[in-house]
């Protein structure tokens, strides 16, 4: 038999972010101190009252299969946050919950895109974004930002780009991997302009809502004259620490969450019945459990900040959100230890995973080969330990 997979599979690329916490484990298991900064991850245990509810629901045997959307108390739950911290009026047959976000991207896109249909993605995104429009056979139109606008696209870049086949527009806030938040305001100006364009659905990531270090979260749902084309994601993995319990989920026009759902059905039906009880509790507990660790997140931050502005030739925004830094290294493309000519960020990413032993991401995974995204969910000590072997090994370049 030839060991041929299918095309899809072969055009498919591997996700950068899961390649170099691949390759840093490699390295590790050869003996090599590597400090992992790749992965999108809080280093946060999951609170206590979340774990309380998961064991109650194994005690109270919520283990057999469950309804294709999510359990309807966890939808209530969802319902009832997107109310409290959104102002979001999403009814339960409006809600879809699924194996994570990703799923729940993956659903929107199989179930809205079609074959050639266009999507504009607001630059630098979430590294699946393109590729789950790929599986689609969508086409990305990438929109690019540059460090000077705080990595953010205006509505005039946006309504040049739409065309008679535009489809929808994705973007994330706070973005990974900028760590950019649009303001309520640039939200305001983005979805006037897509009210126009009836045709064309938003897709509103909004994962790293909890985490969020000036004034409030903004959903661009909220305006009532576009939430009818507006698609908003979110989950618990990032704000409550759960990315091993894989719960996302949508709230979405009801023909969309219709649709979501007879994908999803097809694929995995519902996702797990404990971590469903553990997610609506999440959800159900008052928000201030997410404080501690966004204070935390926030610190690091600004260490981090301090510690890379002391490296010559990094371009550094404030991220207002989420757990990243993305570095404009430009000034290092040409310069040389002697050994390696660094051409590109990928280049560079890669010096510094074998040099420094410090495993960051290139920005061309996210849409932007100017820079490099730095992960700071972590300890401080890992922290300050990471920037100062980058420190030495940028030193090295001339």
């Amino acid at each position: 038999m030839e060991n041929k997979v299918s095309n899809r599979v072969i055009n498919q690329t591997e996700s950068q972010t899961l390649a170099m916490t691949r390759m840093s484990r490699e390295l590790v298991a050869k003996g090599k101190d590597v400090i992992n900064l790749s992965i999108g991850e809080p280093d946060f245990d999951t609170p206590q009252l979340i774990k309380d509810a998961a064991k109650k629901a194994i005690d109270e045997n919520y283990t057999h299969y469950t309804p294709v959307p999510g359990y309807l108390e966890l939808r209530k739950a969802i319902s009832n946050k997107f109310k409290r911290d959104n102002n979001l009026g999403y009814s339960i047959d409006q809600i879809v919950a699924s194996t994570g976000a990703k799923q729940s991207l993956a659903n929107i896109a199989l179930s809205i895109i079609n074959p050639g249909d266009e999507v504009i993605i607001l630059a630098p995104y979430w590294v699946s974004y393109s590729e789950i429009i790929k599986l689609a056979e969508g086409k990305s139109i990438i929109l690019p930002s540059t460090i000077e606008t705080d990595f953010k696209v205006s509505a005039a870049q946006i309504k040049a780009a739409i065309t008679d086949k535009t489809r929808m527009l994705w973007f994330s806030s706070p973005c990974n991997p900028s760590g950019s938040v649009y303001t309520k305001e640039e939200l305001f100006e983005i979805a006037n302009l897509i009210k126009d364009y009836p045709n064309i659905l938003i897709v509103a990531d909004e994962i790293y809502e909890h985490i969020i270090f000036d004034g409030k979260h903004e959903s661009i749902a909220q305006f009532d004259f576009i939430k009818n084309q507006v698609i908003t994601v979110n989950g618990v993995s990032k704000g409550y620490a759960m990315t091993g319990w894989r719960i996302g989920y949508i709230g979405a026009p009801k023909w969309i969450a219709d649709a979501c759902t007879k994908m999803q059905g097809q694929f995995t039906s519902g996702t797990c019945s404990i971590a469903q009880k553990a997610a609506q509790a999440a959800l159900e507990a008052d928000p201030s459990i997410t404080f501690e660790m966004c204070k935390s997140f926030k610190k690091r931050r600004d260490i981090v900040l301090n510690l890379m502005s002391e490296i010559p030739g990094f371009k550094l925004n404030l991220p207002k959100g989420a757990f990243y830094i993305f570095a404009d290294v430009t000034s290092y493309f040409g310069k040389s230890d002697g050994k390696t000519t660094i051409t590109s960020a990928q280049e560079l990413t890669m010096f510094l995973l074998n040099d420094a032993l410090v495993a960051l991401v290139t920005g061309e995974a996210f849409g932007d080969p100017n820079c490099i995204r730095f992960s700071y969910a972590t300890s401080e000590n890992i922290l300050i330990e990471s920037i100062a072997r980058i420190k030495k090994s940028l030193a090295s370049l001339h």
